[in-house]
């Protein structure tokens, strides 16, 4: 199997690592990663992307790239987020694009699909719900909203989160992959979360939002694929199944008995058959 490109991305002042695969005349399909993750979560649906003859494109984004860590929590408001996703695709020269996202980046997909339909041929979000899903499931339920107690950790300030995170050498940054992802891509993400400042900016996403995870966002109207695992442990069912009601294009959810949160690392071999079906035929 060839190696994937290295590629950077300049978005502004900001520098952007990123993974590539394919032709570069293929279609773009941007992917974006979750927390604790970088682009390199998705290096098996890269080269399988690639190999279908689109451009596949997984960026480490804001906070985790060295070369793109404002300092203000602000900085990582979603609107943020959606404007270098958008700023990506420009990147590539693609005026439409097909997106395919995971955990944190699936909340900034979602907003983007919303906000900016014009600019997607498709979008594919795995394990996050459509956010105002969320955001009812938990005001409803009070297993989703305790599901949700580490955000709220997270969301605390002056190194509370980052040192607890990092104590006994990462001992609770390695337990949040609950064993389902190859040891050495933990290794790899602790060693580059355990960078100075790196963890403070990637939380810094879970406390630019006003609560947790409090992210609006509206009607979906774009072919939409929703991939959810049946033991994630953050998400629960009930904000899955609501997510439909959020989208008025075509839709397709499907539920991954036994699969985890870590969809993109954990089950590959499910996840790159239903992304290549929903993005054939797509225009």
């Amino acid at each position: 199997m060839p190696d994937l490109e290295r590629v950077t991305i300049q978005v502004g002042p900001h520098t952007h690592d990123a993974l590539a695969a394919g032709p570069v005349e293929g279609e773009l399909v941007l992917l974006l990663h979750g927390w604790p993750e970088f682009a390199d979560c998705w290096t098996p649906v890269l080269h399988a992307l690639g190999a279908a003859g689109l451009r596949a494109v997984a960026v480490d984004q804001r906070g985790y790239a060295p070369g793109a860590r404002p300092g203000e929590i602000a900085d990582y408001a979603v609107g943020e987020l959606v404007a270098d996703a958008l700023a990506f695709a420009d990147a590539q020269g693609a005026e439409r694009f097909h997106l395919v996202a995971h955990d944190w980046g699936g909340l900034v997909a979602w907003v983007l699909a919303a906000e900016h339909p014009e600019r997607l041929k498709s979008l594919t979000v795995l394990a996050t719900p459509h956010p105002n899903a969320l955001s009812r499931a938990a005001a409803e339920d009070e297993d989703q909203d305790r599901r949700l107690d580490y955000v709220r950790v997270f969301r605390r300030e002056g190194g509370v989160a980052e040192a607890r995170l990092l104590a006994e050498d990462a001992a609770r940054l390695r337990a949040a992959y609950g064993g389902r992802v190859a040891p050495e891509l933990v290794e790899e993400n602790v060693r580059r979360l355990s960078e100075p400042g790196a963890l403070t900016a990637t939380l810094n996403w879970y406390r630019a939002p006003s609560g947790p995870l409090a992210i609006e966002a509206g009607r979906i109207t774009v072919p939409t694929l929703f991939l959810w695992g049946s033991e994630d442990m953050a998400l629960g069912r009930g904000a899955a199944e609501a997510t439909g009601g959020w989208v008025d294009g075509p839709y397709r959810f499907e539920e991954l008995k036994g699969a985890s949160h870590w969809l993109p690392e954990e089950v590959p071999e499910l996840v790159i058959p239903r992304v290549l079906e929903h993005l054939s035929g797509r225009d």
